[in-house]
């Protein structure tokens, strides 16, 4: 096999990545020549792959830094903690400095602008959503409901735009569930049958998620998608990183969420073709969480924004450890590949490998599916798109070392950042407002007013008829098992007594106290032992 040829001092161009790719892209490494992705080709996509410790998250660290440094903002999701070193200055290591002199490279040690988000509001600005922005589709990938399920849930949605509910929160949806348990027999005609079993599942999942810290996420104020694309005064975008190690615990919490923030963009950014540079680069990294067990609706979705999304501005870059992890449909618009190494133990692995080669503009100097399990730390194969936007020739490449941190900033830093974040305060207080839970409660309270108002005359006539009997079972309240108005009570009562009058004038032609007591058992008798105490 021919094997890469070592990139030294002499041979490769000096200076910084700025001399050693053009000035409208961002650098990969080296290889026989510089790598690099062309900033208005950027919004084409990408894909980052490879076993656990070969390297991707340094790609992914140089990767910003670079975007960054072009005034392209970058959101990505923290899984490890490492990523938070992009907020803090560089030093140089022994490995750093050895791989720089090969390639050529010359670091320049800073931090970068970093704004970090939390779902939970622990290590970041906390990042929040409705439940109506959320939709029926997503949140039935949430909570995992079945076919017929997502119908019922879909109905809910119905009924909430129709009837002006707003759906913030989770007892917001809880609400409107229990309110449509009790309507379902009116509702099933009109809008498709409504099991109270469906409603009923859906709640306990509501109630998972709830654990699961869905609470946390939805609520107000709702994150403007502006700020995930800002820059600072020296024109660099500002690095987005979302603490995920919490939330990697609830994996279809964190899937869903990144889907979602990529729907928003989608929906929320005007159409602007093929920019000289994206408006931000969308970095997804444990991507086969998303993928994993996804219904066929969610599948297509996820392609439809990948297709059309790159119209808005933005590049979406998937990072996983097998690239069978992302399927074919969303693949193929992948155009920047950068390959980590994979290790082929299993019949599994090597279809993985075998997957991972087939992708790549075969190069005649090496065996691709070979050298993708010799690859060492922080080398890969890196394919991009050329200035054609055809995808180059894949080579053999040694990543450019970060000029910030290897590694996780400490607490104080991360506070002190989060300080003087530009979004500091705006997002920290929950917001509370009048919404459907509110609304339904209030309209429960004025339908049991409404009812209590009735004169207690008007409220004979239709005990009369709910019971099917006269003035005689409205008084004892026998003629159906239901709640006793005010005006029953009342009446109730004042023939309990009338009774025992009754039968203590029974009871004196008798006699003495067991006259009185035999008198009022006669009484009771006549009228059929509806009188209890």
């Amino acid at each position: 096999m021919a094997k890469r040829k070592a990139a030294t001092t002499e041979d490769a161009p000096s200076g910084d990545a700025g001399e050693m790719a053009p000035t409208d892209s961002v650098y990969l490494g080296k290889s026989v020549k510089p790598e690099f992705i062309y900033l208005r080709l950027a919004n084409r996509h990408g894909l980052i792959t490879g076993a656990t410790g070969t390297g991707k998250t340094v790609t992914l660290q140089g990767l910003a830094e670079g975007f960054s440094d072009q005034g392209v903002a970058v959101f990505c999701a923290d899984v490890k903690s490492d990523l938070s070193g992009l907020a803090e200055a560089g030093e140089a290591k022994p490995w750093i400095e050895a791989r720089a002199k090969e390639i050529g490279f010359k670091n320049e040690f800073k931090g970068y602008p970093v704004i970090f988000w939390d779902l939970f509001g622990e290590q970041g600005t906390p990042i929040r959503s409705t439940i109506s922005e959320m939709g029926p589709l997503l949140l039935s990938r949430l909570m995992d409901l079945s076919e017929a399920q997502e119908g019922v849930l879909n109905i809910a949605f119905k009924i909430a735009e129709e009837e002006k509910l707003a759906l913030i929160d989770l007892k917001d949806l809880q609400a409107l569930l229990e309110n449509l348990a009790a309507r379902a027999d009116t509702l099933t005609t009109k809008y498709g049958n409504i099991t109270k079993a469906s409603v009923g599942s859906i709640q306990r999942s509501l109630l998972v998620l709830e654990q699961q810290g869905g609470a946390h996420f939805f609520g107000e104020p709702v994150l403007d998608i502006e700020d995930l694309m800002r820059t600072n005064p020296e024109g660099q975008g500002y690095i987005g990183i979302l603490a995920a190690q919490k939330l990697m615990d609830s994996p279809r919490l964190y899937a869903t969420f990144l889907l979602f923030l990529l729907s928003e963009l989608f929906e929320k950014l005007p159409e602007v073709g093929d920019p000289e540079k994206p408006k931000l680069v969308f970095f997804f990294d444990e991507a086969h969480l998303l993928f994993k067990d996804a219904p066929k609706a969610l599948l297509q979705k996820v392609e439809q924004v990948v297709r059309l999304i790159r119209s808005k501005g933005v590049g979406v870059y998937f990072v996983t450890q097998n690239p069978l992890d992302v399927p074919d449909t969303v693949s193929s618009q992948l155009g920047n590949r950068v390959q980590h190494a994979l290790r082929a133990f299993t019949p599994l692995e090597q279809k993985a490998v075998k997957a991972a080669a087939t992708t790549f503009r075969a190069n005649p100097a090496f065996n691709t599916e070979k050298a993708i399990m010799e690859l060492g730390v922080g080398e890969a194969l890196v394919s991009t798109l050329d200035a054609k936007g055809q995808p180059t020739v894949v080579e053999r490449t040694l990543i450019h070392p970060p000029n910030s941190r290897v590694g996780p900033i400490t607490d104080a830093e991360r506070k002190a950042i989060i300080a003087e974040s530009p979004v500091a305060g705006v997002y920290d207080k929950r917001l509370e407002r009048e919404s459907a839970s509110e609304i339904l409660e209030k309209r429960a309270e004025d339908e049991v007013a409404t009812q209590d108002s009735k004169p207690d005359v008007q409220k004979a006539g239709t005990a009369k008829e709910d019971s099917g009997g006269g003035m005689f079972d409205w008084i004892l309240g026998t003629g159906s098992r239901r709640r006793l108005t005010g005006g029953q009570k009342v009446a109730r009562e004042m023939t309990r007594r009338t009774g025992d009058e009754i039968g203590a004038a029974i009871g004196k032609s008798i006699g003495g106290k067991t006259g009185e007591s035999l008198g009022r058992s006669v009484f009771r008798s006549i009228i059929g032992g509806f009188l209890k105490r």
